[in-house]
């Protein structure tokens, strides 16, 4: 049975007062250090307060008392999902299911897992498990939807979740799942609407503000074919998402050898790179600069992330830089201006891929990559008006850096760092 302190902790845990809830716990363990249930729980309350080391030992103890009880093993389980290591998360959770195989919630687990490693018909087939089990599981359901959503089964996930509100209309997940249905679906309003009650039940729901970012974005025609793409390839596997860059990349180098070799080909293939060039550029600075127009109302400031305002403000400058240039450039044809406003275009995409990046190495090494490429530009800069031999050096270097970021941006994004 419980004492009294474990009974408050689980109360207070419930009601998601979980530095209180800690306390109770350590209470409980200062009289009964082998209390497996207790370490769990507070594993749990740890990694609800981001304390994730700590909450990792506890979650190691519980197990290490009683190994075989499935809850300790689900506990570690979602330790281990909140430091995005999935591998040891996986092994945990399959633990807990070879002890209590008919537990839905463990089954949600893995369904999270999988999902976090963009494994989605498993992450399909575990919701499905669980829902053998329980049809009216929330987490369950939501997973599910979320599942069929990235597997292109959009109406499917429209249906599930329109049924779990039915039941639970104040399911702050279950709204924001539906808002990204309908964002896949390219019903932004609707989806706005979703968003908006996600957020008035749970203020603090990460997944209900980018979905009410995505949506209010969504307003502009621009910005909406761009999501498109965006979604699309969110539904994709990373190897996935790589072989598309690939494929296009060399089809680009193939029509530029071509055009090369014939004068009419070149007159076909020319408006193609052009076009392709220019949508590789908008992938990587259509988010900051439609998020620099939120920045404009009131509302759309709020939404935003301060990561978001900062690489928004980031690339406008960068933008308006090489608009200043370009115009004085061409005003007074100073070709120095002009070079000044390729660099400042240049800049930009590496310079907003910064935030996309996860934190910790991944960003210092963008940020220092898009360092080496501001300094390479300004040396080409000061260069030029001497006519040095190595001011060309510089532009090739820098253009070269530019070319480059895309694949650098895509390795640095696709890192996990385990925490």
């Amino acid at each position: 049975m419980m004492d009294i302190a474990s009974q408050r902790a689980l109360i207070l845990h419930e009601q998601g007062r979980y530095e209180e809830a800690e306390r109770e716990l350590r209470q409980s363990l200062s009289t009964d250090a082998d209390n497996a249930w207790a370490h769990a729980m507070l594993a749990m309350c740890l990694s609800q307060r981001s304390q994730l080391k700590e909450a990792t030992a506890e979650a190691q103890r519980a197990v290490g008392l009683a190994p075989s009880i499935p809850f300790p093993h689900y506990v570690l389980a979602k330790v281990f999902a909140d430091r995005d290591r999935d591998a040891e998360a996986r092994e945990s959770i399959k633990q807990a299911l070879a002890l209590d195989p008919y537990n839905p919630t463990f089954y949600a687990m893995l369904s999270r897992i999988e999902l976090s490693d963009r494994h989605w018909q498993p992450a399909l087939d575990a919701a499905e498990n669980g829902l053998a089990i329980d049809a009216d599981h929330i987490g369950c359901v939501n997973l599910r939807a979320m599942a069929l959503v990235h597997l292109g089964r959009k109406e499917e996930a429209a249906a599930a979740i329109s049924g779990t509100l039915a039941r639970d209309p104040h399911n702050a997940v279950s709204h924001a799942n539906q808002g990204w249905t309908l964002l896949h679906q390219g019903l932004h309003k609707p989806a706005l609407e979703h968003f908006r009650e996600a957020l008035r039940i749970d203020p603090n729901s990460e997944w209900a503000r980018q979905g009410m970012v995505e949506a209010l974005k969504a307003r502009h025609l621009a910005y909406r074919l761009m999501l498109r793409y965006f979604l699309f390839m969110s539904r994709l596997t990373g190897r996935a998402q790589w072989g598309i860059v690939i494929v296009a990349y060399i089809g680009f180098r193939l029509i530029g050898a071509a055009a090369a070799q014939s004068p009419l080909i070149g007159a076909i293939a020319l408006p193609l790179l052009v076009a392709y060039i220019a949508f590789a550029y908008l992938t990587y600075i259509a988010t900051p600069l439609s998020n620099l127009l939120l920045c404009l109302s009131k509302f759309g400031r709020m939404a935003l992330s301060r990561e978001q305002r900062t690489a928004a403000l980031c690339v406008g400058a960068m933008l308006g830089g090489a608009a200043a240039c370009a115009i004085y450039g061409l005003v007074t044809r100073n070709t120095l201006s002009l070079f000044a406003a390729v660099g400042f275009l240049g800049v930009a995409p590496p310079l907003a891929s910064i935030f996309k990046c996860p934190k910790g190495w991944p960003r210092w090494v963008m940020a220092a990559y898009t360092a080496a490429l501001v300094i390479i530009g300004v040396i080409a800069l000061i260069l030029i008006p001497n006519k040095d031999a190595d001011a060309t050096n510089c532009i090739q270097a820098f253009l070269l850096g530019v070319v480059l970021q895309g694949w650098v941006v895509n390795a640095l994004i696709s890192v996990r760092i385990r925490r």
